[in-house]
């Protein structure tokens, strides 16, 4: 997918909000989800106005931390959160920032930490 200038204000936007940088952030590969859900969520107006302003301005402010919850946790806040997709469970950075694998998401999956080591 090509990368848009509107893409490259989203990242880094993002990370001067979550405070990992616009590598940390591709790597996940979960970018242009998030930018299309941000788009979606805030609508047309108040996202561009989220790219356009300085992200702690008062008229951006709760765009700008519905964007952080989404990248730490991959859902977007509410009343009952919605996960954007399993991937961005596992690739959230609260994991990340912890220094752990999101659960039931290593390569043994859930519960393998019970299985002994010998086959």
């Amino acid at each position: 997918m090509p990368i848009t200038d509107e893409t490259q204000r989203f990242t880094a936007l993002s990370a001067r909000l979550t405070g990992f940088d616009a590598g940390d952030l591709a790597a996940t590969g979960l970018v242009e989800a998030y930018r299309a859900v941000a788009a979606e969520r805030l609508g047309a107006d108040r996202y561009a106005q989220l790219l356009r302003e300085p992200p702690d301005a008062r008229d951006v402010r709760e765009a700008a931390r519905a964007v952080t919850y989404l990248w730490y946790t991959g859902s977007w806040p509410g009343p009952s959160p919605t996960l954007v997709s399993p991937r961005g469970y596992a690739e959230g950075l609260v994991w990340k920032a912890a220094g752990l694998t999101a659960p039931a998401t290593a390569p043994g999956g859930y519960g393998s930490w019970a299985e002994g080591t010998e086959r």
